[in-house]
């Protein structure tokens, strides 16, 4: 039996993995209140305890725009965190999922990123999980995969889809960014892809792939299909980025090129306007 631990459990993508695997007792989760993974010692023994062979790190420090502020909090969590869990993989031959992030690119693109496409990020959140990534590289974990993602949302935690759900409720018009295109990705079709491809993944290296819907937008445009769908009235008024300043500078263009996961896995990637109508509908039945 395989033994998979799920960190980062009370996250988006945690949760939306509890949901698909809360009764398969090979897998087990911890939250950072139930295990510290700053706390070196207790992780290792964690490992070897409970006789680990698969860890799927969804730990991070996601809060974007509090990184350029805490940068400190988030290189400890994106960076330090992650290579020493690497070291504990290594050491107990363990496998690893670890979960990063498209705004590892500038955004200066004009067609989406492959995986071999030149890093380069613009705020420290970026920064911090681009340092991760290299961190495990340099430790040439064998068998194990970076698996970046963009835009998460899902029917847990906060989240722009939740967010505007709100807003649609309460306000008349709402300002969306208009210039900033990415790919909306639900956790729950990545918690699924994980599960049902990931888990028997063989490698002799450390690989890096890409997971997102199918399709891009705007978060305009993204803002624009939900008040559509949940039947809001409210209005969404396009702005730039630059008439919507934030402490932390976002890539224009971070849409991620999925070709090679596509071909490697055999899976077909749901359109992200689909799946954003189903979580949509999930939200809205459970009140």
């Amino acid at each position: 039996m395989n033994r998979v631990w799920v960190t980062g459990a009370n996250g988006q993508l945690g949760r939306c993995l509890q949901a698909l695997k809360k009764e398969d007792p090979s897998f087990c989760f911890t939250t950072r209140e139930q295990l510290d993974l700053r706390d070196i010692a207790m992780v290792a023994q964690f490992v070897e305890q409970n006789r680990i062979q698969t860890v799927i790190n969804c730990a991070a420090y996601t809060a974007v725009d509090a990184a350029e502020i805490y940068a400190e909090a988030a290189y400890e969590l994106n960076r330090d965190v992650v290579a020493n869990l690497g070291r504990i993989c290594k050491r107990f031959s363990v496998r690893l999922i670890h979960l990063s992030t498209d705004y590892v690119f500038d955004g200066q693109a004009y067609r989406p990123y492959p995986t071999t496409a030149a890093c380069g990020p613009i705020n420290v959140y970026g920064r911090s999980k681009w340092e991760g990534e290299e961190a495990l590289r340099a430790l040439a974990l064998p068998n194990s995969l970076i698996l970046r993602t963009s835009w998460l949302y899902s029917v847990y935690g906060s989240n722009f889809v939740k967010t505007m759900l709100r807003l649609g409720q309460l306000q008349e018009e709402v300002q969306v960014v208009a210039d900033q295109v990415g790919r909306p990705t639900c956790a729950e079709d990545l918690a699924r892809f994980i599960v049902t491809q990931l888990l028997d993944f063989e490698s002799s290296q450390t690989e890096t792939y890409h997971y997102a819907n199918a399709g891009l937008c705007s978060w305009y445009d993204l803002a624009v299909h939900i008040m559509q769908n949940s039947k809001s009235a409210c209005r969404v008024a396009p702005i730039p980025a630059s008439a919507y300043a934030t402490p932390a500078a976002r890539p224009y263009y971070s849409v991620l090129d999925t070709e090679r996961t596509q071909k490697d896995f055999k899976v077909r990637l749901p359109y992200w306007n689909s799946s954003l109508t189903r979580c949509i509908s999930q939200l809205q039945a459970t009140g």
